[in-house]
C-alpha cells in the first residue's frame, strides 16, 4: 500500500482510485471561479439519482460537450446541439438534465450581471466563509440542511433548475461553502480557514 492510500480519510473516499484522487485534491476545497462552480452545478444536477463517481467517470466528456463549461457557450447552445449530445453515451442522456444545463447557464448569466459573479451569489449563502463541520464518522453527515432548504428556494426562484436541497448541499461540499470532511480525515484541516 502507498503512504497516499494510508491516510485517514472519509470512508467513501476510499472506495476506489477515482473517488479517492477526487477526494483528496478537490471535495472540499473552497473554489471561487465561476466557470468551476458553474461545472459543480451541472454535474451535482445530472448526479441527481446516480452515483457521484458514475458522473467523476464522464466529467471529461461532459468538459468537452459543454464549452468546458464557459457559461456565455453553453448558454448560447441551440436546441439541436443538446439533441444530439442525447446521442452520446459518454455522458448522462437525460433529456431534462441536459437542456438544463443550458437554461442553468442562461439564469447564471442573469445572476453575474446582478452580483458581479456566481461565486459572489452562491457564497453569499454562507456568507462568504466557509462553514466548517466537526463530523465523528461520514454517517453523521446529512443529505440536507435548513440552509440548502433555503437555497433550493431562492435559486428555484430565479430559474435555476435541478437545484434541489439535497444536490444544493452537495454542491456546498464539493465546493468548500461547507467542510464535511470527518474530522479524522487528513483534508479537515486543509479545508478549514485559516485563523488570522
Amino acid at each position: 500500500m502507498t503512504k497516499a492510500a494510508e491516510r485517514p480519510r472519509c470512508s467513501w473516499g476510499a472506495i476506489d482510485p477515482l473517488l479517492r484522487d477526487y477526494h483528496d485534491t478537490e471535495w472540499g476545497t473552497p473554489l471561487h471561479d465561476d466557470r468551476q462552480l458553474f461545472e459543480f452545478l451541472c454535474l451535482e444536477g445530472a448526479q441527481a439519482g446516480l452515483s457521484w463517481r458514475t458522473v467523476l467517470a464522464k466529467r471529461e466528456r461532459y468538459r468537452k460537450v459543454f464549452h468546458d463549461f464557459d457559461i456565455a457557450r453553453v448558454a448560447a447552445m441551440k436546441d439541436r446541439e443538446l439533441e444530439k449530445l442525447l446521442l452520446d453515451p459518454g455522458i448522462i442522456r437525460n433529456r431534462l438534465k441536459v437542456f438544463a444545463t443550458r437554461d442553468n447557464a442562461i439564469t447564471a448569466l442573469g445572476v453575474i450581471e446582478e452580483f458581479g459573479s456566481l461565486d459572489r451569489y452562491l457564497w453569499s449563502f454562507v456568507d462568504g466563509q466557509p462553514l466548517v463541520n466537526r463530523w465523528a464518522d461520514s454517517g453523521s453527515v446529512p443529505a440536507s440542511t435548513p440552509l440548502s432548504d433555503g437555497m433550493s428556494k431562492a435559486m428555484k426562484k430565479r430559474g435555476f433548475r435541478f437545484v434541489g436541497s439535497t444536490i444544493l448541499y452537495s454542491l456546498m461540499q464539493a465546493t468548500g461553502m461547507i467542510n464535511d470532511h470527518v474530522v479524522t480525515c487528513f483534508r479537515h484541516k486543509a479545508c478549514s480557514p485559516k485563523k488570522a
